[in-house]
């Protein structure tokens, strides 16, 4: 039997004491969204709700009969709609960001250092900066309140070419010389060599567009202004506007933008730290 040591017995109990400060907030969310309306603003607030009930939900994701008339918030098309970008821009940012990166860490072609020096400027510029000169070339072109638009921005993730190639870096050379040596093609040592074995960093990448994709807010309340075609966040963000005093309905709308990204974070979070260490070390 182990001896017991006090630093770790604190060490652990202090871990445990921050993870239940960390998800305190979350777990009182889902508890409020399953209370009756009005029962969060009591005093003193409860933190479990005495008669759980899934109203706050209905009413989100179904048009509910208010007594007046049909209340519809269209926070499931919008569901859809967020779950269809964020599919898109995942398959579309991942799928460039790959060749680009590997493209930057093993191949060598006229102006790779210009052009790697030019994606390391753009990387340290605000997002925010690009927007208005974004939305008037969008606009020009005509991609204004389409879908298209809202992906275009992040089809040139440079955070992605910069994440793909500093992970490509550590394959060995020597690996993909025998390669061509033995007659393979570029494009068959990239997927048949290199993109297994960056198979934890594909998932770490899609894992991070997906979330940014789902969680993005400024932009499609940009590019977007018909109402059919909100996402998530942006369709919740003009419900509050008028019911930013129903907090259970709020909270409800907030578990139904977090959970299917925790749940896809929990699910993935092996590939997703291997990952994250694969691409900042160069072995």
């Amino acid at each position: 039997m182990g001896v017991i040591r006090p630093r770790a017995v604190l060490a652990n109990l202090l871990v445990a004491a921050l993870a239940l400060v960390t998800a305190a907030p979350l777990v009182w969310m889902v508890t409020v969204s399953l209370m009756p309306r009005g029962s969060a603003t009591s005093y003193p607030p409860p933190f479990w709700p005495a008669h759980p009930t899934l109203g706050n939900y209905r009413e989100l994701l179904f048009a509910s009969d208010t007594g007046i008339g049909s209340t519809d918030y269209h926070v499931l098309p919008a569901l859809w709609n967020s779950v269809a970008l964020a599919t898109l821009a995942t398959l579309l940012g991942v799928g460039l960001a790959l060749p680009a990166g590997y493209a930057f860490a093993k191949l060598r072609f006229t102006g790779r250092a210009r052009l790697l020096q030019a994606c390391l400027a753009l990387a340290v510029v605000p997002t925010q900066v690009a927007m208005l000169p974004l939305f008037l070339l969008l606009k020009w072109v005509g991609l204004v309140n389409t879908y298209a638009g809202v992906l275009a921005p992040g089809l040139a993730g440079v955070y992605g070419v910069l994440f793909v190639r500093q992970a490509t870096l550590a394959i060995p050379d020597e690996m993909l010389d025998a390669a061509r040596v033995d007659g393979a093609s570029e494009w068959g040592i990239f997927t048949r060599i290199v993109l297994p074995l960056l198979k934890p960093v594909v998932v770490t990448l899609a894992l991070f567009t997906f979330l940014a994709s789902w969680s993005d807010f400024l932009w499609p309340l940009i590019a977007i202004t018909d109402q059919r075609l909100y996402t998530l966040p942006v369709a919740l963000a003009a419900i509050s506007r008028e019911h930013a005093q129903d907090v259970e309905l709020m909270m409800a709308g907030a578990v139904i933008t977090t959970a299917p990204v925790l749940l896809l974070f929990l699910g993935l979070q092996r590939y997703y730290f291997s990952g994250v260490l694969g691409g900042g070390v160069k072995g």
